[in-house]
């Protein structure tokens, strides 16, 4: 079976779970503080403890100067609470030396792969987090990879076996019209959660299936 195009695929997932259009989540500072909480961790997690921490700090700037402990605590929910308070601590600091304040929108004056090394110069920031921020906070069309895109479009075909989570960014950045790459990124993650799960996936009720490279091999362990 030849690789199926994206935009074929993302037609039928438009089909099974609806239209998606982008609108900014929050400030990409905030978008950034959210992302490295949600690292290792579900959204039901890491939500929570974005909330209690914004709680606990109404002004990011206070997170620059406070103890460890004290930005641990309302993170707790979100697992590794003290590595997560000390990248963040870090990558805050990071941003006020480089750039002179804790601002992030200057980053949509410049070109996709200039921006997204500047995040990811930042401690605890990787190109996952950097595509995060550009894509949901500035409207960037970078391309998130997590667990569900990548393992998605490793089955669909879209990328070669052993690709690394790193190139598969790029690939897929590339593959994907830059006006489609948030709805492809969003009802991957759709489909990654509700029907092509890592275990035992749904191949015979897929949307995708007729087009679907892995189909054979994978529908076998549904």
């Amino acid at each position: 079976m030849n690789k199926p195009s994206t935009s074929a695929i993302l037609k039928l997932l438009e089909q099974q779970y609806g239209r998606r259009t982008w609108q900014p989540s929050n400030d990409p500072l905030s978008e950034l503080i959210l992302t490295v909480l949600s690292q290792n961790t579900s959204d039901k997690n890491s939500r929570p403890a974005f909330l209690a921490l914004r709680k606990a700090f109404p002004d990011w700037s206070l997170l620059l100067v406070a103890d460890l402990e004290a930005i641990a605590e309302p993170i707790k929910s979100g697992g590794l609470a003290t590595i997560k308070a000390g990248r963040i601590q870090s990558a805050l600091r990071e941003i006020q030396q480089r750039h002179g304040s804790l601002n992030l929108h200057f980053l949509a004056d410049m070109p996709l792969e200039e921006a997204r090394e500047w995040l990811v110069k930042l401690p605890g920031v990787g190109f996952k987090t950097a595509s995060c921020v550009l894509l949901f906070a500035l409207g960037i069309p970078a391309m998130p990879v997590d667990t569900h895109v990548f393992r998605v479009a490793s089955r669909l075909g879209l990328i070669p076996l052993k690709t690394t989570i790193e190139k598969a960014h790029l690939l897929l950045e590339k593959s994907v019209p830059s006006s489609d790459i948030y709805e492809f990124h969003v009802l991957m993650i759709e489909h990654g959660r509700r029907s092509c799960a890592a275990r035992r996936p749904s191949c015979g009720s897929c949307i995708c299936k007729n087009i679907c490279t892995g189909y054979d091999k994978y529908s076998t362990q549904s």
